[in-house]
């Protein structure tokens, strides 16, 4: 019996092969312009299921790539064993000492409307589908980072099972190396089954979106500047270019605010002496509805994406911003960081100095567009100041760790690396 075959019997949970019924469903990744060749799909049972996944991959000399529903693949997993963990999906929460412990298959959105019943949040980002585990693995840009920070910062704990099969709990005490990788450094140095993380209290919220014709798009981004140039820690808003197939152009902004509704209309004033929007569904919601904001798909597409870090969004940046029609991206999103992305991090991220961050994201249907998206991403960023680095999460697959993060950073975690995994075992969606 083969490696591949023994599978069967070595673990609990469903393991698919190629030719398999259901392989070719099972083995995509979320963005299904991404080629993800595998030579098998298991889906653990339970963290027991992990340990024997990983023994026998090591035993066999097979590596094995983790996506709990896909995110963020890139490429790199062809070839390994692919372990989805959506089985994972362990949820307490701790209203008292404002603590949740999440399981790997846990989705974001599931977390907010848990915690929300105790006027708690974790740190979302815009999709209420994407796992937590794989967001604080690469970091992590929330809705309230401006507030709290890096998704990876509020983990206090991990259980993990390592390069060679063993169960750990890892924390800043047990393995300060190790923790300090995990909170960001991507998944190339354990398998993570749960995490536990600080929640924070969230008794009011105040979003969502507000959407102009594009003709209105240079009133809309200056007056997005205006705002932003001076918002406290709990209000984060975006700037979002718009042109969907059939539609002419538009522009929204969307908006959160920690913090009592007459206070966010207050900050939100110069969108209010704008032209008169086609939609405005801002005012009071609760935290479990922050996916409604930009309604991102919910099901798997193709897609190809590119980010990019401001280092300024003056008259300069606005006028290469709107110079030209963002065709054929679907949108041009410009994200206000700030806040408490700028404070100490001891994570491989550290710091955020930069203000802003750009999201340009079009979908290749065939091969000519595809190369026409590319070139105007790529055109639109040569014409804007940016910084040259990149978040993680935000990485496109032509794209390595070595765009995220400094080289200091990215020198310490190949140490982790080759120390935890020297043989190779484990393979991230970006590889150190």
């Amino acid at each position: 019996m083969n490696a591949m075959n023994a599978l069967r019997t070595a673990v609990r949970g469903p393991v698919l092969l190629p030719g398999d019924p259901g392989f070719d469903a099972a083995h995509r990744p979320w963005n299904l312009a991404v080629a993800q060749p595998v030579a098998a799909v298991v889906e653990a049972a339970d963290a027991d299921d992990v340990s024997a996944l990983v023994r026998h991959a090591g035993a066999a000399g097979l590596s094995v790539a983790v996506q709990p529903n896909g995110h963020g693949a890139s490429g790199s997993a062809a070839g390994t064993i692919l372990l989805r963990t959506g089985r994972l999906d362990t949820l307490e929460i701790d209203p008292v000492a404002r603590r949740a412990r999440v399981g790997a298959g846990v989705a974001s959105g599931r977390v907010q409307a848990a915690a929300a019943r105790h006027g708690l949040t974790g740190l979302p980002g815009s999709s209420p589908v994407v796992s937590v585990a794989g967001v604080a693995l690469g970091g992590g840009l929330s809705w309230f980072g401006r507030a709290h920070g890096w998704v990876a910062d509020a983990v206090t704990a991990l259980d993990v099972v390592d390069a060679e099969g063993r169960a750990r709990r890892v924390t800043a005490d047990s393995d300060p190396d190790l923790f300090w990788a995990l909170r960001g450094g991507g998944g190339d140095f354990a398998v993570v089954t749960a995490l536990e993380l600080t929640l924070h209290p969230a008794p009011h919220l105040f979003g969502g979106r507000v959407l102009w014709a594009g003709s209105h798009a240079e009133e809309v981004l200056d007056a997005y500047r205006r705002i932003t140039a001076d918002a406290p820690d709990e209000l984060t808003v975006w700037l979002d270019l718009l042109h969907f197939p059939g539609s002419a152009p538009m522009v929204a902004v969307d908006a959160t605010y920690l913090g009592p509704s007459d206070a966010a209309r207050d900050l939100l004033a110069p969108l209010d002496r704008l032209a008169r929007p086609l939609s405005d569904t801002l005012g009071v919601m609760p935290v479990s509805e922050l996916g409604a904001i930009t309604a991102e798909p919910t099901d798997p597409g193709p897609g190809l994406s590119r980010a990019e870090l401001l280092t300024v969004l003056d008259d300069a940046a606005a006028k290469s911003l709107l110079a030209d029609p963002i065709a054929p991206l679907l949108s041009v999103q410009v994200r206000h960081l700030g806040g408490a992305f700028t404070r100490p991090s001891d994570t491989p991220q550290g710091a955020l100095t930069e203000p802003y961050a750009l999201y340009m994201f079009g979908i290749p249907a065939d091969a000519e567009t595809a190369a026409a998206v590319a070139a105007r991403q790529r055109d639109l960023a040569s014409a804007l100041p940016v910084s040259g680095r990149k978040p993680y999460t935000f990485l496109g697959p032509d794209e390595s760790a070595a765009d995220a993060f400094s080289p200091d950073a990215l020198a310490r975690l190949r140490r982790i690396k080759r120390h935890h995994d020297p043989h190779g075992v484990l393979r991230a969606n970006f590889p150190v």
